[in-house]
């Protein structure tokens, strides 16, 4: 049952990159998808060498650290909403495109959602249309950049021209026109820009922001997809008007705004949701002791109430805590061991509420019987 020659050097499957280069960014649109590691028996485990049990047990770390993005109704709804305004949008240049804002609390996913349909929708132009545009540029159907703590114009300028591997040098208008460029002759038709609340600093005023947005939509003859956190809250798509002078507001005009719900547990259709869920993870882990119902029968509840639906935070829970089971020798998900982990900050902040909630009766994951529904109908 050798999994690798003891002579051979083990890279492993780790890919370092980031999306914000094009290299990196075609690395995730093209990368192969990883291949699930084999499911071992205890017995299994045992007969394998020390050398081969290290590949294995890095290969399933690997494996379930990158466990995702899975299909779920949010995920699915996004994904449509997208397609409805980014591959609708086939007006000339002399028109402005609409634009789209994802806006979502942390840790839902948003990001790692928005770049899934980016990666599919650069797969399918260059299926279209190939690989290459008519003049023998590649083509890059979608670029992805993320920005950071007070952007200005400038410096959004120069995160495109990054992307592109062009020089970052010149003032705004330098940048854009090379920028610009890029996107002409690469036939860009989308640009992901994530971290979208960092536009000009957390402290600015709506109205700038808003400009700044309504600029990259005058010069970039694309659909532009904006990520962020609590983007409408700042009054963005209102530019600082209020009452009847909201109509005078063009940037809400040209912005449809999407969000990517949290799970929620208030009614059965939610909780099948989180069934579903949990069930579509259990068949991803690789664990020896694994077995039906790990997770969506005997975790259903703990699980909800150590990330508080927010799927970031159950899949760093979940990441962990599988860790911890190969490296110790558990080799299954329980409480005793979970309990061992931590999550991130405002996950263990709720936990202790949704706990007592949970105990109290006041709350539950677990979908009514079908028996008990259809009793309740009758």
């Amino acid at each position: 049952m050798s999994t690798a020659d003891s002579t051979e050097p083990f890279e492993g499957d780790d890919r370092q990159y980031t999306p914000t280069r094009l290299p990196g960014w075609l690395q995730e649109v093209n990368g192969p998808d990883r291949i699930q590691p084999p499911q071992f028996t205890r017995a299994q485990l045992a007969d394998l060498s020390p050398r081969d049990l290290l590949v294995h047990n890095d290969n399933r770390e690997v494996w379930h650290a990158n466990i995702g993005p899975i299909d779920t109704p949010q995920l699915i709804a996004l994904h449509d909403a997208l397609a409805e305004i980014v591959e609708s949008n086939r007006q000339d240049g002399d028109k402005t495109k609409p634009a789209a804002l994802v806006d979502a609390y942390p840790g839902l996913g948003k990001s790692t959602a928005v770049r899934d349909y980016g990666r599919k929708l650069f797969r399918k132009q260059v299926a279209l249309r190939g690989e290459t545009t008519p003049s023998g540029d590649r083509r890059v159907p979608v670029i992805y950049i993320a920005l950071s703590g007070n952007t200005q114009i400038r410096g959004l300028n120069a995160a495109i021209c990054r992307f592109y591997g062009l020089p970052t040098s010149g003032n705004a208008d330098a940048l854009a026109e090379r920028a610009v460029d890029a996107v002409l002759s690469m036939k860009t038709v989308a640009i992901i820009i994530d971290d979208i609340h960092f536009l000009a600093g957390a402290n600015s005023n709506s109205v700038r922001m808003a400009n700044q947005l309504k600029y990259l939509a005058n010069v970039f003859p694309v659909t532009l997809i904006y990520v962020g956190v609590g983007v409408q809250q700042r009054g963005v798509l209102r530019e600082g008007f209020s009452g009847k002078q909201t109509e005078l507001a063009q940037f809400g005009r040209r912005t449809t705004p999407l969000t990517l719900p949290p799970f929620q547990i208030e009614d059965d259709e939610g909780r099948q949701h989180w069934h579903t869920l949990l069930k579509t993870i259990e068949q991803k882990l690789v664990l020896a002791e694994k077995y039906p119902g790990m997770l969506a029968r005997d975790l259903s509840d703990y699980l909800f109430a150590r990330s508080t639906g927010h799927f970031a935070s159950l899949m760093a829970l979940i990441n962990r805590s599988c860790l911890r089971a190969i490296r110790s020798g558990h080799e299954r998900l329980d409480e005793d061991l979970m309990n061992q982990v931590k999550n991130d900050a405002a996950a263990e902040e709720a936990r202790k509420e949704l706990e007592a909630a949970i105990k109290a009766g006041l709350l539950t994951t677990h979908p009514t019987p079908p028996a008990e529904r259809r009793r309740k109908s009758a």
